[in-house]
């Protein structure tokens, strides 16, 4: 067989090429399956976003519906969807990102030691962003305004009432969260179970006094979208309140956190961070 000059070169060429375009393809390949990664932090962060649009979908969505469609949603059907909400995500996307889906819950794992204080930041942002997109998205799909869909503290009780209320709540709330995620326990995904039904029996009975927020990020997307931060401070520091307490209660009923399952709760299986690998 006769090669014509320069053959061997345009085939070599062609060669190096498709090898170089397989080396791509590998390299992307392996960027998604290495959960192993901590490049893939943008994977915890569009979780965060995801699971916190869900949530305050439902949760904002409730009463902004029932607005726009009278005597259609009761107040117990609005208070519960929320934790069955919750429990879904936790289920689904608990492993990305830990779903933590709430401010206080970012903080109140890091002071626990089972998350790092490194990614708390970022995680809020996303939190944020997730809930003013989906307070966006109701009030230009219902068209009834986002302010509907926040929370605030009924006529007849005070700011201050609301913040007290708002503290115990989130107090329970985050201590089932540290406790079910605890080596103690070593309930695993069960876990989804008793922190959904906690946010439904949480707001069965405490919602006409305050709303039963227990969430900044549920609160701060309808409040930014109506331009009405009248009694934010009420569902910021009170969550955040509750949340160092239930800390400090963790501490006592089960020593310092930074465990296996602790951590692993708190930060899903992407590049899992445990200060104590030696404890459970």
């Amino acid at each position: 067989m006769v090669q014509t000059p320069g053959s061997d070169s345009a085939g070599g060429s062609s060669k190096a090429r498709r090898n170089v375009v397989e080396s791509e393809v590998d390299q992307l390949v392996r960027t998604f399956e290495d959960f192993a990664d901590p490049a893939q932090e943008w994977r915890r962060l569009v979780s965060e976003v995801l699971g916190t649009f869900f949530l305050v979908l439902v949760a904002a969505g409730g009463g902004m519906m029932s607005q726009a469609f009278p005597n259609t949603i009761s107040r117990t059907a609005a208070v519960v969807a929320p934790g069955l909400m919750v429990l879904a995500i936790i289920l689904f996307m608990g492993k990305v990102s830990g779903a933590h889906l709430n401010p206080a819950v970012s903080i109140a794992f890091s002071l626990r030691g089972d998350f790092p204080w490194r990614r708390v930041p970022a995680y809020i942002v996303a939190q944020l962003a997730g809930a003013a997109l989906a307070a966006w998205f109701l009030q230009a799909v219902v068209r009834v305004s986002a302010s509907v869909g926040s929370n605030y503290p009924a006529s007849t009780y005070s700011a201050w009432d609301a913040f007290l209320m708002e503290t115990v709540l989130t107090l329970a709330l985050v201590s089932v969260i540290l406790g079910t995620a605890s080596g103690a326990q070593n309930l695993g995904v069960v876990g989804a179970f008793g922190v959904g039904s906690y946010i439904a029996l949480a707001g069965l009975w405490g919602s006409p006094i305050s709303g039963a927020s227990m969430n900044p990020a549920r609160t701060f997307g309808p409040d930014l979208v109506s331009g009405d931060f009248s009694h934010y401070w009420v569902y910021l520091v009170g969550p955040l309140v509750g949340a160092v307490i239930a800390v400090g209660v963790a501490f006592v009923l089960r020593g310092p956190g930074g465990g296996r399952a602790g951590s692993g709760a708190a930060q899903g299986d992407l590049f899992t961070q445990v200060q104590k690998p030696g404890d459970p």
